[in-house]
């Protein structure tokens, strides 16, 4: 409990608690806050009025935020694109977690080549600036989708080109994007996990439990793992965040993705920074969307800091409750 007191103690920690929770209140409240009129169509993104109105308009009643060209609601897309960017921000953070910390974990316990075959792929990725490695990705899980002799042609490589003409069996409402994010932002993870690991192992309860007959798998999952998770716990906070905003970013850059947020950026960025465009005429196109995106990032990262000071060992949380 004092822990949570100390956590509980510091406003900015607060701020961010609060921050988050307001989101998730949003995302789940978001059909009171605004009904979808049209199931069939994209829950993100719904007209106000004439779709052909290529002028976005200040906020009047039907559209309190304004609305972007084609007569979006921008509140609407605000609504709903949180619940959007907490589902993409949560999945990529979670399973690129689980994976991380299972493949640093089992490669620091077994040692020896197979601890070392595993930190250099994982070198091998984190080598990979993760623009590239996600635009890299993202295409060849989308040629790779395409029907045979639909993919890209590679020339003379026919071996190549046939691996990339097959079809995969990838659902449609699977974003490609998110896949891609999850295949390159694991190794961090497993990086820390295999550095603590390789010291937890070589303690005397873990020597006990093996002693006693205990399995690898029972070690790893009730012993190392419990004790080396709490890095990881206040990564996947920042995390979070920080996905949303690169997944805003790609899309406003034209790289893809499903952010709605960033959707939102890019129907409204011609009345912005074109020729003859006014940020103070039009605030109402980058404003709402911008805000949402940098108050998502300070609440993860504000709640990342505080689960740091509440869960560091150095300020007496114990790691060793886990094995209770």
């Amino acid at each position: 409990m004092s822990g949570l007191r100390r956590f509980l103690s510091n406003w900015q920690n607060i701020l961010g608690l609060a921050i988050v929770a307001f989101y998730f209140l949003i995302a789940i409240a978001a059909p009171l806050l605004s009904p979808v009129q049209d199931p069939n169509k994209s829950l993100a993104f719904q007209s106000v009025g004439l779709t052909a109105d290529l002028v976005p308009h200040p906020p009047f009643p039907q559209a309190p935020l304004g609305t972007l060209p084609g007569q979006i609601d921008i509140y609407h897309a605000l609504v709903w694109g949180t619940r959007s960017a907490l589902a993409f921000g949560l999945t990529v953070a979670l399973v690129a977690a689980i994976f991380g910390v299972l493949v640093g974990a089992a490669s620091a316990y077994f040692g020896g080549w197979i601890n070392n075959l595993a930190m250099r792929i994982t070198d091998a990725f984190l080598a990979v600036p993760i623009i590239a490695g996600v635009f890299f990705f993202r295409q060849i899980l989308i040629f790779a989708a395409q029907p045979a002799g639909g993919g890209i042609n590679l020339g003379q490589n026919q071996a190549l080109n046939r691996l990339l003409s097959l079809p995969v069996a990838l659902p449609s409402s699977v974003d490609p994007m998110l896949l891609a994010f999850i295949a390159f932002t694991w190794m961090v993870y497993a990086r820390i996990v295999n550095t603590l690991v390789l010291n937890t192992k070589k303690t005397d309860f873990v020597q006990a439990s093996r002693a006693m007959g205990a399995g690898h798998t029972r070690i790893i999952l009730r012993h190392l793992i419990p004790n080396s998770i709490t890095p990881v716990m206040v990564l996947v906070a920042r995390d979070i965040g920080a996905v949303v905003l690169l997944q805003a970013t790609f899309r406003f850059i034209g790289m893809g993705g499903t952010s709605a947020w960033g959707e939102m950026l890019v129907l409204g960025r011609n009345w912005i920074i074109a020729p003859g465009g006014n940020l103070l005429a039009f605030w109402w196109i980058f404003i709402p969307a911008t805000l949402a995106l940098l108050l998502f990032g300070i609440g993860w990262n504000l709640l990342g800091d505080g689960l740091n000071d509440w869960l560091n060992p150095r300020t007496g949380w114990k790691t060793d409750m886990w094995q209770k």
